[in-house]
């Protein structure tokens, strides 16, 4: 496994029709590192956002797709999201605050 520190973990918020309706309640979409662990996704919220406390975290693997061009076959790079429960109590995310 991989030495991550905090800020290589969360790599950019996933701003979709859903992810934006879940802010409601205080749930956040993120792409992470393909390696973090949830333990350390909670962490990494929890340094970069001051205020925040997580409740739980939801984690989904995503394959990559095949490409082809022409006869040659690959695969784009496979990909993990992240769901971010927070907890009552705790502040809004202030990226999502002006979506």
């Amino acid at each position: 496994m991989a030495d991550l520190k905090y800020y290589d973990i969360i790599l950019k918020p996933v701003i979709t029709e859903k992810s934006m309706n879940m802010m409601g309640n205080k749930e956040y979409t993120f792409l992470v590192h393909p390696d973090a662990t949830k333990i350390q996704i909670k962490d990494a919220v929890e340094k970069m956002f001051s205020g925040t406390k997580v409740e739980r975290v939801n984690t989904m693997n995503q394959d990559g797709k095949k490409r082809r061009r022409g006869a040659i076959v690959g695969k784009t790079a496979k990909t993990k999201k992240a769901i971010v429960k927070l907890t009552e109590e705790s502040k809004d995310i202030e990226v999502f605050a002006g979506l």
